[in-house]
């Protein structure tokens, strides 16, 4: 609950550190939100594919409804990063979808499971746990919206039909993640021999995968949109980007397949994809000398608690993963 909103917002640079403060904001969205998606899957006996599919979902959830930035043309500016369709502020979408399957939910959930392993396979919380969470988040939801849209975006209100049509994407993302693919997938494929490369280089790639990713779709250094383009030649680094993102996941969904993947391995996905971020913050979203040196201060005490975690993962638990990550 309290590693989502650091590494979704305050890692990355887009809330500076000096208002750390707003993290009393974030957690009923963030934290409870993220928390109900892990108890739902673990439940229903989800796997990887689910919590992708849950991540859309919060990203809907918050983006879509609660922030309404999917399609207001006039919040944060999004709307001149590419052109719009069908009122959707497209680039803007592809981003923060993305962002928040990888970064506000499968991340915060991969790093809780791997400092307690011993719970990473089952629920947390008992039935009025899961209750309880899921009424906080709801709250988180509606805190949000009363919050921010009314002061960055005023009098907009996301159109009837976007937000109908986002209810039922929401519906219809849910009930494959937490019906249909647990039962599709109780027949699980077989470890391969697939060659895994070292975590290092594992590291690397994701790192590398993430600076393209978001260098491509976050305007920056004085951009207006995308990748220094102009007109529908923003269309082009947004291909570029899905190709980036397909690749990188088809990549790890290989490696972890193989019996060689380990949990160290799975670390080190980890690790270069929130080192690459907030690397990709200092350049993007640190407006201040201030507010660099913070998030670089932040950086650093990130990588340390990653190094010890990984330290305890290569001490503790040299065993393989059974089934893919």
């Amino acid at each position: 609950m309290v590693i989502t909103p650091l590494v979704a917002e305050f890692t990355l640079g887009t809330t500076p550190i000096r208002m750390v403060w707003l993290i009393l904001l974030y957690i009923p969205i963030y934290g409870f939100g993220v928390l109900l998606i892990r108890e739902l899957i673990r439940r229903t006996g989800g796997g990887p594919g689910s919590m992708l599919l849950m991540g859309v979902v919060y990203g809907l959830v918050e983006e879509g409804i609660a922030l309404q930035g999917l399609t207001s043309p006039h919040l944060y500016h999004v709307a001149r990063w590419a052109p719009r369709v069908l009122g959707i502020n497209t680039a803007y979408a592809e981003l923060n979808l993305t962002y928040h399957v990888v970064f506000s939910v499968t991340i915060p959930i991969v790093l809780a499971d791997l400092v307690f392993p011993d719970l990473a396979r089952g629920p947390y919380l008992r039935r009025r746990g899961l209750i309880g969470t899921a009424s906080v988040a709801l709250l988180g939801v509606l805190l949000l919206r009363a919050s921010v849209p009314p002061q960055e975006d005023p009098g907009y209100v996301v159109p009837a039909a976007a937000l109908l049509g986002f209810l039922a994407v929401i519906a219809v993302l849910s009930t494959t993640a937490l019906w249909l693919l647990p039962k599709a997938g109780r027949s699980r494929r077989s470890p391969t021999g697939t060659p895994v490369p070292s975590p290092a280089v594992v590291a690397t790639a994701c790192g590398i995968a993430t600076l393209l990713f978001m260098g491509l779709l976050y305007p920056f250094g004085g951009a207006h949109r995308s990748a220094f383009t102009h007109g529908d030649w923003t269309l082009v680094p947004m291909v570029l980007a899905a190709a980036v993102a397909v690749a990188a996941g088809a990549t790890l969904r290989r490696w972890s397949a193989a019996t060689a993947w380990t949990r160290r391995h799975l670390l080190a996905a980890v690790t270069g994809a929130l080192v690459a971020h907030t690397l990709f913050g200092l350049v993007a979203d640190t407006h201040t000398i201030a507010d660099g040196v913070a998030l670089a201060v932040a950086g650093v005490i990130m990588c340390v608690l990653l190094a010890l975690l990984d330290r305890r993962v290569r001490d503790g638990s040299a065993g393989e993963l059974r089934r893919p990550v």
